[in-house]
């Protein structure tokens, strides 16, 4: 009786240190938010895809602006992987070789390998509904889908076997095996 109540004990004073403030603080930091919308919810019509068919002129598939905080303090840099968690996880963009200096994405990065803006980074081409590097917005006429934006913090300045040749799958496979930290947001479209 006595083994299992100090076993009993042992268990309990685990878990109390488990759920401490500072543990869930330190496990809680690295955090991602966009000013376009909340997390959960609805997406800005300026974010989505141009391809899809209509003249909506709301439609202009920019990228929404991003930023994150409290990544792991080992990162070397940062890319993104958009997906759409409602048509088998397909990715609609990979950012990768974000700079360790930089926490955030303007709205609008430019649809181009390599964009001035962050300085450094590069983007994959996108091959589906439209046929460009970075950004394709939600796509999706008679249903609303979840879209997932993460943001990876990595343990290497440089994805230096990606190139502008490389697909999204391989550039997520990539960015995954170098992770060491990830937060997400999630929009709906």
């Amino acid at each position: 009786m006595r083994a299992t109540r100090i076993v009993f004990c042992a268990l309990f004073a685990l878990g109390a240190a488990c759920l401490s403030p500072a543990a869930s603080a330190t496990q809680d930091a690295f955090t991602l938010s966009s000013t376009a919308f909340a997390d959960g919810g609805l997406m800005p019509k300026v974010h989505e895809c141009t391809s899809g068919g209509g003249q909506d002129p709301a439609k202009k598939n920019e990228s929404p602006p991003l930023a994150w905080s409290g990544a792991p303090a080992g990162a070397k840099s940062y890319a993104i992987v958009m997906r759409d968690l409602d048509n088998a996880a397909l990715i609609h963009w990979v950012i990768y070789d974000i700079p360790a200096t930089t926490a955030s994405l303007p709205q609008n990065v430019q649809h181009v390998y390599r964009p001035p803006v962050p300085a450094g980074s590069r983007q994959v081409y996108y091959r589906g509904s439209a046929s460009l590097y970075g950004y394709q917005g939600p796509c999706s006429p008679s249903t609303v889908n979840t879209y997932e934006f993460v943001v990876h913090a990595l343990d290497q300045t440089s994805l230096t076997g990606l190139d502008s040749g490389s697909s999204t799958r391989t550039a997520a496979r990539a960015i995954t095996a170098a992770s060491i930290g990830s937060a997400r947001i999630t929009g709906e479209s």
